[in-house]
């Protein structure tokens, strides 16, 4: 039979939280009971906890601690300092089961595009830019070259004369043409 959580904390020097922790992300494991064997579980929290926290833990602890003010009625009381290799205890940064979640998410999500481009259901975006760009200018250039071919027929139907027909469509379709080159589509 082992140790509490709590009294293996305590031997641990850390707070209950962070060996429950260590516990639920498998970084130390429990007796069938529920217990802790400190032994095999000093030798997991070692083997089990990232070289770069416990070197900046060892950098904090060999420098100077700053002086703190004297304890107040209305102060909150000074929080205890995690084990090196402990988790952060929800103060904004990421341990590293989280870290791994999100690797696997980023992994899973590459992988579902890169399905998506295999079964040609993705689109390039350069080649559709320059086919929209393409398709553009050909309506343009069908727009420019229609008074052109019509002008002479809706003359002849008005009974006017085509050249100033053809003139009052070129600048009423240029004019058009202009406005909608107004509009910026937006491609993201």
């Amino acid at each position: 039979m082992g140790l509490s959580i709590r009294a293996y904390a305590r031997h641990r020097g850390v707070s209950h939280v962070a060996v429950k922790k260590a516990i639920d992300t498998g970084r130390i494991t429990a007796l069938p009971d529920g217990t802790i064997d400190p032994d095999a579980a000093d030798a997991q929290w070692a083997q089990n906890t990232l070289q770069p926290r416990r070197a900046s833990a060892q950098e904090q602890v060999s420098s100077p601690k700053p002086r703190r003010a004297p304890a107040t009625a209305d102060a909150t009381p000074p929080r205890e300092a995690p084990e090196p290799g402990a988790p952060p205890l929800s103060a904004g940064g990421t341990s590293l089961l989280q870290a791994r979640t999100v690797n696997e998410v980023l992994k899973a999500q590459l992988n579902k595009v890169e399905l998506a481009h295999r079964k040609k259901e993705l689109v390039d975006r350069a080649q559709a830019v320059a086919h929209v760009f393409k398709l553009a200018r050909i309506e343009r250039d069908a727009w420019l070259n229609w008074p052109a071919r019509i002008s002479g027929q809706m003359a002849s139907a008005l009974g006017v004369d085509a050249h100033q027909m053809h003139i009052a469509l070129e600048a009423a379709v240029r004019e058009h043409l202009i406005e909608l080159g107004e509009l910026r589509p937006r491609v993201d």
